[in-house]
């Protein structure tokens, strides 16, 4: 399924690539509920169905989840490398990762259903 999707006549695939979007947003939301693990499973739907979206608005979510990741991830890193010192200190890093998060969700999230691209914003 490597075809290349316009925005000009939604079609059933490009529906369905959109409510794809929508559950990888879902899966970064679940990732506060299961440690971590629906984030992963959200990026690895990126990276698989990334070359489907090539070309609509739907790209720049796709990149826009992609980055969320890899912050995060860095984020959770240095957070645990910082536990080793102390926990207070992890705690500085911890939360503004945890905000930057529901930021990136709520930014994406909002601009996915009112179907606009992400591109100025990441």
């Amino acid at each position: 399924m490597n075809t290349t999707i316009t925005n000009e006549k939604p079609s059933d695939d490009f529906a369905a690539l959109k409510k794809l979007t929508a559950t990888v947003y879902i899966c970064q939301v679940l990732t506060f509920a299961f440690a971590g693990l629906p984030l992963l499973v959200g990026v690895a739907i990126n990276f698989f169905y990334r070359s489907n979206v090539k070309g609509t608005w739907l790209e720049s979510h796709f990149n826009w989840q992609i980055k969320t990741v890899w912050v995060t991830l860095a984020g959770f890193a240095l957070s645990g490398l910082v536990l080793m010192l102390d926990i207070q200190l992890s705690l500085i890093v911890l939360i503004p990762t945890l905000l930057l998060l529901i930021y990136r969700i709520v930014i994406g999230w909002t601009n996915l259903t009112a179907e606009k691209s992400l591109q100025d914003l990441s």
